[in-house]
């Protein structure tokens, strides 16, 4: 769409006519020799005398040219642009990571699909999380991966395509088989650092009990809570299991209640998908859309033409004297 920066410019388009109206036309004097034999030389020289005031006249495509490039002037002076579709762009107004075990017992076939097949437990967290994700449109949403330690998988983005792609690239035990809760959380509290969003929250999914990391797990999550993360706490694992596999739900409890959130239990892919319902209402997707249409400046364009017009008008009164004289030298040589 052309639009004007200046559309009052045009309001000028008139001041040519008012000035040609208001003001006395221009005259120019020259001297002039009177002679009392004026006509006795006329008569002998067989020339015609003109009057003494000489009024101008212009030819019709001066009388065209002038008026279109004051119109052209007027228009670049008024900064004609084309203002093409608004684009959106939309602002995070969350960082949500989430932290997924990927520890041995993680492969535990307890878990059906849609169609009633069995899967193991990650898998069930990947089709559930795929479902999650594609609704958190206005969060930066980053991954860690953890087992014996803990990776950052995906660092904070928009792309949830990309952040969807590498969930489903990872694999049972390729963190290490055990589970290191408090250091999951402790590199979520280092990436949370580099985010300027004043909504962080991490979702921490297990089905096991911290097995030894190098900060304990309630200690993480009151680290979290001073760096203003909230932490929501998944247990999916059996609590009747014995040793390494058994889910502590009492630490997770803790956990979620240090850092301000929730602790949720699954036992099968139903109540995982109900407890991101619910994660979906305690933390709704909230986003800033920032709309701005692209502008592309046309002044050039008239302002261009003024020139060429002015210009090209010039080389021809120039080149139709020149050929006049060289005429008229011809002539007297003859």
């Amino acid at each position: 769409m052309l639009e004007f920066d200046y559309i009052w410019i045009f309001a000028f388009l008139p001041l040519p006519i008012l000035i040609r109206w208001l003001l006395p036309a221009y005259r120019e004097q020259k001297e002039a020799v009177q002679v009392p034999f004026f006509e006795q030389i006329v008569e002998l020289t067989g020339q015609t005398p003109s009057k003494g005031a000489v009024v101008l006249r212009r030819k019709w495509f001066q009388l065209l040219l002038m008026p279109f490039c004051w119109i052209l002037l007027i228009a670049a002076l008024a900064r004609p642009q084309w203002v093409e579709d608004p684009i959106v762009k939309i602002e995070s107004s969350r960082d949500l990571m989430i932290a997924v075990d990927l520890s041995g017992s993680m492969e535990t076939r307890d878990f059906s699909d849609a169609e009633g097949n069995k899967i193991d437990r990650l898998e069930a967290v990947k089709l559930v999380l795929d479902d999650f994700i594609a609704r958190r449109k206005g969060d930066r949403v980053g991954l860690v991966l953890f087992g014996t330690s803990a990776y950052p998988q995906v660092p904070f983005t928009l792309d949830h395509e990309i952040w969807k792609t590498l969930l489903h690239e990872s694999r049972t035990k390729m963190a290490g088989p055990q589970t290191m809760l408090g250091d999951a959380i402790g590199l979520a509290i280092k990436l949370f650092k580099e985010s300027e969003s004043e909504n962080r929250v991490l979702i921490l999914l297990t089905d096991g009990n911290d097995t030894g990391s190098k900060v304990p797990p309630v200690r993480a999550a009151e680290i979290a809570a001073e760096s203003g993360i909230t932490v929501h706490t998944i247990g999916i694992g059996d609590p009747e299991s014995a040793g390494e596999q058994a889910l502590d739900t009492d630490t997770m409890k803790k956990i979620a209640g240090e850092a301000g959130g929730n602790f949720f239990y699954a036992m099968d892919r139903e109540e995982l998908v109900k407890i991101y319902e619910q994660i979906d209402k305690l933390e709704p997707v909230e986003f800033e859309s920032i709309s701005f249409r692209p502008k592309l400046q046309l002044y050039h364009w008239p302002l261009g033409g003024v020139l060429i017009l002015l210009v090209g008008y010039h080389m021809i009164m120039a080149a139709m004297i020149l050929s006049r004289e060289k005429w008229n030298v011809g002539e007297m040589e003859i």
